[in-house]
Formats: structure tokens, C-alpha cells, sequence
């Protein structure tokens, strides 16, 4: 049998819709393709983003900002030194973009200037850092890509 050259564009344009079609289905059934939202309560995070930006502006405002620095024993965050740390309260919340498993949230109690998130609770790789604080009854954030 011979194959004229119109049959032969067809029959490629079959299979390669076949091998598209065959990609599609393999990434949206597969149970080891992770389709999650980055956030599960999205739509109440999008409402208090107003407060995140004035708690920016506040933090970018000061003086002396919030200080990440990586350490051996971990990751110190450095609070402002013309605050009192006893009356620095908040939370510091680290987002790991490829492990939601590895994300965690920490409380902020001070007796330093400094706060240490320990060594291990950290593993290489990126991290998104979220320090959210109050110093007498004004908010203030800081955020920052890290690589630990």
C-alpha cells in the first residue's frame, strides 16, 4: 500500500494530538501531581490584605527593620533595638513553597533583641519568612525570601 503525502500529514497530526492528549490526562489523573491551592482559606487572607499593607508601611517606616541572619544553630531574627523585646509580641510563620508539611508558626517571647528559630526545624532549600508583630498597639510586617 502507498501512502500519498496528504495521509502521512493527517496520520502526524494524529498522533501528535494522541501524545498531547496522553500527557493531559497523565498530569491531571496522577495521584503523584499535586494540584493544591497555595493557601486553603484564600478568600479570608485576600480580605485582611489592607492590614498587611499598613503593617508594612509601619515596619519599612522604622529606623531599624527586622534582621534575618543564618547562624549555625539556626536562624536569628533580630528585632529593633530601641524596642522593649518583653513588649514585642506576635508570630513568626515560615512557608516552605515545595512541602506544606514542612511549614510552621512560631510564637514571639522575647527576653533579647533576638529571636532563634532552631536548626532543626529547618531543612536546605527555599523558605518564606513572615514575621508578624505588635509593639504597643501597632501592627507591623516583615517578609522575605530565604535560602537556608
Amino acid at each position: 500500500m502507498k501512502l500519498n503525502w496528504g495521509t502521512g500529514i493527517v496520520i502526524a497530526i494524529i498522533g501528535f494530538i494522541g501524545f498531547i492528549m496522553y500527557f493531559v490526562i497523565t498530569m491531571s489523573t496522577g495521584k503523584s501531581y499535586n494540584h493544591d491551592l497555595v493557601s486553603d482559606k484564600y478568600y479570608q487572607k485576600e480580605l485582611a490584605y489592607q492590614n498587611s499593607i499598613n503593617a508594612t508601611k509601619n515596619a519599612k517606616a522604622l529606623k531599624e527593620n527586622v534582621r534575618v541572619e543564618k547562624k549555625k544553630e539556626g536562624l536569628k531574627i533580630y528585632f529593633p533595638t530601641e524596642f522593649n523585646p518583653k513588649d514585642i509580641t506576635g508570630k513568626v510563620f515560615l512557608y516552605r513553597p515545595s512541602n506544606k508539611q514542612l511549614d510552621f508558626e512560631m510564637p514571639i517571647s522575647l527576653s533579647n533583641t533576638y529571636l532563634l528559630v532552631p536548626e532543626k526545624r529547618l531543612l536546605g532549600g527555599r523558605w518564606n519568612i513572615t514575621v508578624s508583630w505588635n509593639y504597643k498597639n501597632k501592627d507591623y510586617l516583615y517578609q522575605k525570601e530565604l535560602i537556608y
